[in-house]
């Protein structure tokens, strides 16, 4: 079934790359959103989503898969080799494509030794344009940022409200939607604007 799976970066080596720079600027300035481009993904990803797997994933990375993206581990496994992990907490990604896996007590959050050991959330969301809005603070604005999101559950600013309390340990989270990227690290505070 290789010739069913389509192609990842038109330029693989120039896409990872031009994706990684996105991605250090997008997480240096939370909130702000990036356009990725280059990329052909498999449904049921979008063109960000599948951007952010090629870029950051590899044969080193397990990823924890939502089910709903169960059409995709093919491609992924072909494209970058990531081992794909049952068992949450043992995962340094996860890719979620549902506003209802936000349960993320189970993802490694890290520990204050090495809080560089938590798992970093790709979330595949509406969009980046509309939806509602959320006021950033922290490090990386020099002041409070709005990020406008649709496909976030009621209840986002609580759930990040706990994670960010971990702080230096917790999760990280890329939002993607169509061909876009922000990104949410975890020592920012969000609150609905």
């Amino acid at each position: 079934m290789m010739s069913a799976l389509t192609p990842g970066f038109a330029e693989p080596i120039g896409g990872a790359q031009s994706c990684f720079r996105l991605l250090l600027d997008a997480m240096a300035r939370p909130g702000r959103v990036h356009t990725v481009s280059g990329v052909e993904a498999p449904a049921p990803l979008c063109d960000a989503a599948a951007a952010v797997v090629l870029t950051l994933l590899d044969h080193e990375t397990p990823l924890w898969l939502d089910p709903e993206a169960e059409a995709a581990r093919a491609w992924i496994a072909f494209h970058t080799g990531a081992p794909v992990v049952h068992d949450p907490a043992r995962a340094t990604f996860a890719l979620a494509l549902s506003r209802a896996v936000t349960d993320w007590s189970c993802l490694s959050t890290g520990t204050d030794e090495a809080p560089e050991t938590s798992a970093t959330v790709i979330l595949q969301v509406a969009s980046l344009a509309t939806g509602k809005d959320f006021l950033l603070e922290g490090p990386g604005l020099r002041e409070p940022a709005i990020l406008t999101v649709d496909g976030l559950p009621a209840d986002f600013a609580a759930i990040w409200r706990s994670n960010h309390a971990l702080f230096p340990r917790g999760i990280d989270l890329i939002l993607c939607a169509a061909g876009q990227i922000a990104a949410l690290p975890r020592s920012v505070a969000v609150r609905e604007g």
